[in-house]
This record gives C-alpha cells, sequence and structure tokens, in this order.
C-alpha cells in the first residue's frame, strides 16, 4: 500500500511547524528535559501530548494496551527507569480511559487470543473489586468502573517498581498520578491517587477506591 500521503503530510506538518516557531526543530535536536512521564493506553484515539497540550520534547511518553504496568515488563520498566535516573522526571501519569477495549474484552472475559494473556492482568484487578462491580446495574458502568479501578492499581503497581522505591529511598522528588481520559468530553479526571512515597501507598489506594464506590459511573 502507498504511504505517500502520510509523508505528505508530514511535509505540511513540519512546514507548518517551521513557520510557525522557525528555531522549533533546532530545539528539539536538543536533550530533551521533561518533567512527566505518561503512562498510558496504546488506542489510537488518547494521544498523550494533545490531551495535555504540550509540545515534543516536554511529556516522555509510554503506551500500551490498557495502560498495565507488570513487573515483568522489561520493555516499561526501561522506559520507567530512564525517565527516573535520567531524565529525573518528577511526575508519573498513568492515565487510562474511559471506553478501553481492552478492559471491556477483560471484563467481559472475551476469547481474542494472545492479548488474553496481557488482560489477565485486568481480570485479576475484576476479581479483587468482583463485589463492587458485581453491585453495578449494566455492563458499561461496570466497564467504566474498571478502567477507573485499573488506572488505580496500575499506580500502585508503578510505585512499588524497584525503579520508584529507589527513587524515594535517595529523596528523588517524584510522585505517582493517577487520571482517566473522557473521549465524550476530551477532559482528563483526576482519580484523586497520587503516591509520594512508599509509605503512602495502601492508604491512597484505600481512599481512592472508597472515592470510586461513592461516585456514579460514567
Amino acid at each position: 500500500m502507498d504511504l505517500s500521503h502520510l509523508q505528505e503530510n508530514n511535509r505540511r506538518w513540519a512546514a507548518k511547524r517551521t513557520a510557525q516557531d522557525p528555531d522549533f526543530f533546532k530545539r528539539l535536536t536538543e536533550q530533551q528535559s521533561p518533567e512527566y512521564l505518561w503512562i498510558g493506553c496504546a488506542d489510537s484515539r488518547v494521544p498523550a501530548n494533545e490531551i495535555v497540550d504540550l509540545l515534543p520534547g516536554e511529556l516522555f511518553v509510554h503506551r500500551n494496551v490498557a495502560n498495565v504496568v507488570v513487573h515483568t515488563d522489561l520493555n516499561c520498566l526501561s522506559v520507567l527507569q530512564y525517565a527516573v535516573d535520567v531524565l529525573k522526571v518528577k511526575h508519573i501519569i498513568v492515565c487510562g480511559h474511559y471506553g478501553c477495549g481492552g478492559v471491556i474484552a477483560a471484563e467481559q472475559n472475551l476469547r481474542l487470543g494472545l492479548i488474553n494473556n496481557w488482560l489477565r492482568h485486568i481480570q485479576d484487578i475484576a476479581e479483587k473489586h468482583r463485589p463492587h462491580l458485581s453491585s453495578l446495574s449494566s455492563e458499561k458502568e461496570r466497564g467504566s468502573r474498571l478502567c477507573e479501578l485499573n488506572v488505580v492499581e496500575q499506580v500502585v503497581n508503578v510505585s512499588q517498581t524497584t525503579v520508584v522505591e529507589s527513587a524515594w529511598d535517595r529523596g528523588q522528588d517524584l510522585t505517582v498520578h493517577g487520571w482517566i481520559y473522557n473521549l465524550a468530553d476530551g477532559i482528563v479526571r483526576d482519580l484523586s491517587m497520587s503516591v509520594n512515597g512508599q509509605t503512602e501507598i495502601a492508604l491512597s489506594l484505600q481512599q481512592a477506591v472508597e472515592t470510586l464506590h461513592q461516585r456514579e459511573p460514567v
């Protein structure tokens, strides 16, 4: 398939950027110094930089199906280690989104092939919170709530990595946040799950989950 239209799009984009800011690409060739690491979903509708209106170079990004952080995923851990130890980011944002296909597939136990092994991590979260999820009246409500619960549980996973634990041990200024993005209105919502030390993890999780239980599902 001919992809020349994408290359043409690129040339127009580069020309537009240069016209707006002649030094834009010159600055990009210099060392990046973002303050934020974004761990988000690979969904094409959730472009990290655009959502928070940051330019290239201002946001370090890792994306995978359903924004999952697994302690055996060397890809994610390598991004995390580089962001924390080398770039010295001050904030790690785990951002999920409502209507996430991976989360919905996990909740509904759909058989999709190889990816089910990855989604098993989310099914474990669903089982952990099954009493609450079962109390919701519709599949849509359960799916939305699991999207939220998945984010807060992934914040815990990030906070328990050796990378983040070591950063806190040496006194590095670092906070892990849980957010969720709504495709319907373009708004990011804070899930009241922020952690900046090992001793805060359990209490932050408890408070965030209790807050979700009291909210009407999106």
